[in-house]
């Protein structure tokens, strides 16, 4: 009986911890599309970002963690400004009082935009944890899904990221 109430309380403590690994998505797999509403009314997609990489930050105003994965983004703001690269900051859990209380007056990054999840986000990504932090690449593939990420890691992975082509065709072309 103390063996299989034993091998029961393992197998669940097994299945807690590996519950969000299983959350992420695979590195190369396509990175789910959705269309939420910014601050202004306007339809932000995915899908709009075709063609340029993509950090997309999944978070909330009122996590410390997020705040501080905020920070490091915005650390590396010159090397996301001189690549075009999008923030995308999608808001779980909040209302658009609470991120236009949360956000800077001025952000760093040139290309933020920031959206209030309506569920379809985090229905989509199977969000568990926050916060999370995908890096998309230019084919809307993810390249990275995991939690916080440090400024100098993120710079490095954005760095490699531009490095690639936009025609994965064109990098295997003959002379490449």
């Amino acid at each position: 009986m103390k063996r299989h109430l034993f091998l029961f309380l393992s197998l669940l403590v097994l299945l807690l911890f590996a519950q969000p690994a299983l959350a992420y998505l695979q590195t190369g797999e396509p990175a789910p599309d959705f269309a939420l509403v910014d601050a202004a009314g306007k339809t932000v997609r995915l899908s709009d970002y075709r063609g340029r990489v993509v950090v997309l930050k999944l978070a909330t105003t009122w996590c410390p963690t997020c705040k501080e994965q905020s920070e490091e983004i915005e650390s590396v703001a010159e090397a996301l400004n001189a690549g075009k690269v999008v923030v995308l900051d999608v808001f779980l859990q909040d209302t658009q009082e609470m991120v236009d209380a949360y956000l800077p007056k001025q952000n760093k990054v040139d290309t933020f935009v920031s959206v209030l999840d309506d569920g379809q986000v985090r229905d989509a990504y199977n969000v568990y944890l926050i916060p999370r932090l995908l890096l998309v690449d230019r084919q809307q593939k993810v390249r990275r899904d995991g939690g916080l990420m440090p400024g100098s890691d993120l710079k490095k992975q954005i760095q490699s990221l531009l490095e690639e082509t936009a025609d994965p065709a064109a990098a295997k072309a003959p002379g490449n």
